[in-house]
């Protein structure tokens, strides 16, 4: 069947809710993913940061063979081995959080973090960040701060209120005896890779602590290892009192976490919040396997250690090219601005064999898979430097 025949099916049967690339994914392994063609592309996207272990991680494809032989499918009103196993080596790696909702995507872990808070303070106002992303379903869409977003389907929850990301003294100001928790993503992944002062995560823990809220960080996209730490709320000394994972949990299989600490979790009662897929032993074999390999290849330290010469390299490319306005990140969660829109980048760099993302019109965005290799960072970089200098023609002619 021609590749056409594929596009059209898609295009003809599925919701019309994403902005599509012209590419057909039909294999990958490690950050290399290959279309219908058999053409190779070195994936910066990572499935919007999923693809944390890389693609088809034969440790993960074991897991879930071996799984799918024995139990696929178990709802969380029976015991299961494999989900036990899973659960304790998570909670092994948040200690102060031992109490783990199992759910499907990151925005169903935002939506039981938002219920728990609600029921264990009593209190209904939520502050959240502007800035901010943690998924489109109703609970998760109303602590979402892009209008574009939010409009449509107005309105949303009650008692939301927006503050600037980074500015702790107006965080101070919103956070009231009223307030039930705040929201934040440690490193904000949908805005930009914008990362907060020093200061500002470890101030709202105190702020929360001292007014009575809970402190709830969305690590669904940085978590992981991510940022070249475990978890990036460790760079800011913010331990949260709720958690929320999902994107690279379970090495493509959905799945998402909310973790809590026990007398916060113990506040929702049985029958208070369920999901019928949840904690399911396919994705858990596979989460189960994802730590194994995090740990036993050591990727929080590879993303510090590639994090650093990719950030390296773009900040060269800075460096020669005027039309690059900043370059930003933490491990392999990075960010390239730019003086123009990025869509001719990102096709002509598609074009050339790699896949990038962006966060807006004029943002590169790049989470690889945190395995990827130096000599596939390198090409980006030479691939970029091509579209970059050829950009920076275009403005100097236009100038003339």
């Amino acid at each position: 069947m021609k590749k056409e025949a594929f596009l059209d099916y898609e295009d003809r049967h599925l919701a019309a809710l994403y902005e599509k690339m012209p590419i057909l994914a039909v294999k990958g392994k490690g950050a290399s993913l290959w279309d219908y063609e058999g053409k190779e592309y070195v994936d910066c996207m990572g499935a919007y940061g999923v693809a944390i272990v890389g693609h088809c991680h034969p440790k993960i494809v074991e897991a879930i063979k071996r799984q799918a032989e024995r139990l696929i499918t178990c709802h969380a009103s029976i015991y299961n081995d494999i989900r036990a196993e899973f659960l304790e080596k998570l909670t092994r790696l948040a200690p102060t959080l031992p109490r783990v909702f199992l759910s499907n995507s990151g925005a169903e872990a935002v939506e039981c973090a938002i219920k728990l808070a609600r029921k264990h303070t009593g209190r209904k106002d939520i502050v959240a960040m502007m800035g901010g992303y943690h998924g489109k379903t109703f609970g998760a869409l109303s602590v979402t701060w892009n209008p574009r977003y939010r409009e449509p389907f107005e309105p949303l929850l009650q008692g939301i209120r927006f503050v600037p990301y980074g500015n702790l003294d107006r965080a101070r100001e919103a956070i009231t005896s009223e307030t039930a928790a705040v929201i934040a993503e440690p490193i904000q992944g949908e805005s930009g890779v914008i990362i907060p002062p020093p200061e500002f995560l470890k101030g709202m823990k105190e702020i929360c602590k001292e007014k009575g809220a809970l402190l709830i960080l969305d690590e669904v996209q940085t978590g992981f290892g991510r940022t070249g730490r475990l978890w990036a709320w460790e760079h800011f000394e913010a331990e949260p009192d709720i958690m929320c994972l999902a994107k690279g949990i379970a090495g493509g299989i959905p799945m998402g976490a909310t973790l809590a600490r026990e007398e916060v979790m113990a506040s929702l009662a049985k029958g208070d919040h369920s999901s019928t897929f949840g904690g399911n032993p396919l994705a858990c074999a596979a989460a189960s396997a994802v730590i194994d390999v995090v740990l036993g290849e050591g990727l929080p330290r590879r993303a510090k250690e590639l994090g650093d010469f990719f950030r390296d390299g773009l900040k060269t490319l800075q460096s020669h090219y005027s039309v690059v306005r900043d370059v930003r990140g933490m491990g392999l969660m990075l960010a390239m601005d730019l003086r123009f829109p990025v869509k001719d980048v990102l096709l002509g760099a598609l074009e050339k064999g790699a896949l990038l993302l962006y966060s807006g019109r004029t943002t590169l965005r790049f989470l690889p898979p945190l395995v990827i290799e130096k000599h596939q960072i390198e090409k980006v970089l030479g691939i970029l430097e091509g579209l970059l200098q050829r950009e920076q023609e275009k403005m100097e002619k236009r100038k003339v």
